[in-house]
């Protein structure tokens, strides 16, 4: 009996891939930074956009992958052929800039973070950080880099240690869940950040283009279009995979949502200013030790999510351009593909030498992937309902309705905010 349920857990484990790793990135540093606003900030109150964006971004994240592992390419170059090229450059490249941005402001948090154990100066820091990252991506297969790496990332579960050393108010916790608020003009800049950490553009063409390379990796796999006979299997695994990578996204983004309302927001810290401000809410699990295992969780998450960042630009541009893209091929192999990640790590380092607050970046760096989402998501959307794409296997209505809903919401946030 333990011998079979070993087996079956061994076959459940065996089936976590792209979507795993897909929600491992997303609570990177300007992940974790949202969070921790939206807590300090509103308290419970806005717990019930987690609950709001879990069926939306598993909808979403389920769309890039049906497109990658049905035509055997990835989202752009699925784009490419169905939209005029303008389009589809205008689209690659407010990725390219989002992206840019993010890079720069989590270089920055980390940098920030490992001034807090390490002392010394930040931008040095920071520029060690990113020339690191970037030595590892092109040298480092990355199924191998992020093997590590995830180990680092298991610091985010403190957050859940916490919970129990906190006094929370229960039935305002349920409230924050289930009762959508929005109490001032400021929560609606912080909602669109919550969706833009969460349901992030550089995602779609991650899960989707590492669905291309699971399928270049096996020799008896092929694309859906060409071998229906897989269909059921590889769906199954896709369904599973996605939807246990973003429940796992979700609910550290709860737990750490829940700790700083529990520890900051009851303390009158509404607006984190800082790296050690943030730290604190992890002081009543690790006393004097918070200062380390916050920064441990930036730089950790940090540096899962950098070549994640990088890579979906690179694979962006790639994949429209018809170029050789992939983090297990060598520099010398695919150079447009690492030159784009080159540019996009070294612009990240410019963008810390700006005037903005790490925490600051990171938290507007969500704002602007909330509002560059929404034309991507669009374009994506029509490209998994397209017969001339997808074949049989266009999106089931759920993935559909939900999709075009976590579009429509995102679009209505975001006009929301300027309006605002």
């Amino acid at each position: 009996m333990k011998i079979g349920l070993r087996m079956r857990s061994i076959a459940l484990a065996e089936q976590l891939g792209p979507g795993l790793i897909t929600g491992a990135a997303d609570d990177d540093p300007s992940g974790i930074a949202t969070y921790s606003q939206a807590g300090a900030q509103a308290g419970f109150g806005l717990l019930w956009t987690m609950v709001l964006t879990y069926p939306l971004m598993c909808a979403v994240q389920l769309a890039s992958a049906y497109i990658g592992r049905v035509t055997g390419i990835g989202l752009a170059a699925n784009m490419e052929k169905i939209f005029p090229a303008w389009l589809v450059t205008g689209l690659v490249a407010l990725l390219f800039v989002a992206n840019t941005i993010n890079i720069g402001a989590d270089l920055a948090a980390m940098g920030a973070a490992g001034k807090l154990v390490f002392g010394g100066s930040e931008h040095l820091l920071t520029f060690l950080f990113a020339v690191g990252s970037l030595i590892l991506q092109m040298f480092v297969p990355y199924h191998r880099y992020a093997a590590m790496l995830k180990w680092l990332t298991l610091v985010l579960f403190a957050y859940f240690a916490v919970l129990l050393f906190v006094h929370l108010d229960a039935k305002a916790l349920i409230a924050g869940l289930v009762i959508p608020r929005i109490a001032n003009s400021g929560f609606v800049t912080t909602i669109v950040a919550l969706f833009g950490t969460t349901i992030s553009p550089y995602l779609f063409f991650w899960q989707s283009a590492q669905e291309v390379e699971e399928l270049n990796s096996n020799d008896k796999a092929q694309p859906l279009v060409d071998q229906p006979s897989q269909a059921r299997r590889e769906f199954r695994r896709i369904w599973f995979d996605t939807l246990t990578g973003m429940g796992f996204s979700t609910l550290v983004a709860m737990a750490i949502i829940v700790a700083t309302a529990a520890t900051l927001h009851v303390r009158g810290i509404t607006d984190i200013q800082s790296a050690a401000q943030a730290a604190q809410a992890l002081e009543p699990v690790a006393g004097k030790f918070a200062f380390f295992l916050f920064a441990l969780g930036i730089m950790g998450t940090g540096l899962l999510a950098i070549p994640v960042l990088a890579g979906s630009a690179a694979y962006a541009i790639g994949d429209s351009r018809g170029w050789r893209a992939g983090l297990d091929f060598k520099p010398w192999e695919a150079t447009g593909f690492y030159t784009v990640i080159g540019m996009a790590t070294l612009l990240g380092i410019a963008i810390d030498w700006s005037p903005l607050d790490p925490m600051k970046a990171l938290f507007w760096s969500a704002v602007i992937n909330g509002v560059v989402a929404v034309p991507i998501m669009v374009a994506m959307m029509i490209v998994v309902g397209r017969h001339s794409r997808m074949g049989k296997f266009t999106a089931p209505r759920s993935i559909t309705w939900l999709g075009w809903a976590a579009t429509l919401i995102m679009g209505v946030a975001a006009v929301a905010m300027f309006v605002v």
